[in-house]
């Protein structure tokens, strides 16, 4: 092989291997944002699922109704309206 034909080769060789590298990046940026769309969803629906129990825990059970005695009394200490 002449200097110039290996001159070649190589310039030829570092591009391809440059490219290669450029579009393995992109494609990795591209494959971790879409393993992050609608994260946030579930999260809501999580949060969602979390407040639905423990309003069905408290509306069904004696513990409501003592904690809705103490906000109620809270309140009325608050506004001044008595005991």
């Amino acid at each position: 092989m002449t200097r110039w034909a290996l001159q070649r080769y190589t310039t030829a060789e570092i591009w391809v291997r440059a490219q290669a590298d450029r579009a393995t990046t992109r494609l990795s940026a591209r494959l971790s944002a879409r393993t992050d769309r609608g994260q946030t969803s579930f999260e809501y629906l999580g949060i969602a699922v979390v407040i639905a129990v423990i309003i069905g825990v408290l509306a069904t059970t004696s513990i409501g109704d003592a904690i809705q005695k103490a906000i109620l009394k809270a309140i009325r200490k608050i506004s001044g309206g008595g005991k």
